[in-house]
């Protein structure tokens, strides 16, 4: 009976197997990139240190920040790409703190409060009451009244338009929130993201989780 084969076949050569550590080493890797992207670009986590949003935000709530809804810059850059809109009166943003815009990249601090007037905006405040385009905006009950200097712009607070490109935010605790009315406004490109939702909350008095937080939207 004649071969049907000729010659003998050649076996084919295996591929070189990857070891363990080299593959743990490509999936940490692309880990911590798609990680950054979307840290970058997507969401990003914070946590609240000061009573300056209460009772919106207390101290101990973790909440994600939506990155892209107002666009995405790209690094060294201050031009935004895909903003899917611009910030408006009421929502809870996260920004880079104006004065903080010289200092090195890791001593920069975020801070979180809401914003009250947009772009061309008339903002005013008398006896706590804040006035929007001189209409009231909100009302808090303990007032300072105007004679009492050493509460400044807390409480009284002379009318002011809102620039191009800038914002004026308020925290919702108005006695203990630093915010526009002693610093001024927030630039367009200082601001970080869109607080949308609380995915924990932590009672360091109490040292349990406050569940009813949980999962809450921040309105």
């Amino acid at each position: 009976m004649s071969a049907i084969f000729s010659r003998k076949e050649k076996p084919v050569s295996a591929k070189p197997q990857k070891s363990k550590l080299r593959d743990w080493t490509e999936a940490l890797v692309i880990a911590a990139v798609l990680a950054l992207i979307i840290r970058s670009f997507v969401v990003q986590a914070f946590k609240i240190p000061s009573g300056s949003m209460e009772d919106t935000l207390l101290i101990g709530d973790h909440l994600l920040v939506n990155k892209f809804v107002y666009g995405v810059t790209l690094p060294f850059s201050d031009e935004r790409y895909l903003s899917m809109r611009e910030p408006k009166t009421g929502d809870v943003i996260v920004f880079e703190f104006p004065e903080d815009h010289d200092k090195s990249y890791f001593k920069r601090r975020d801070f979180i409060k809401r914003v009250i007037g947009v772009p061309g905006d008339t903002v005013a405040i008398r006896d706590k009451q804040v006035y929007l385009n001189g209409k009231p905006f909100r009302i808090d009950q303990q007032v300072y009244k105007e004679s009492n200097t050493t509460q400044g712009p807390r409480d009284n607070m002379r009318t002011i338009t809102v620039p191009p490109n800038k914002y004026f935010v308020m925290g919702d605790n108005r006695d203990r929130s630093f915010d526009s009315r002693f610093w001024g406004f927030v630039d367009k490109t200082a601001v970080k993201g869109l607080a949308f939702i609380k995915y924990w909350s932590w009672d360091h008095e109490k040292m349990w989780p406050r569940w009813s937080r949980i999962g809450r939207k921040i309105e």
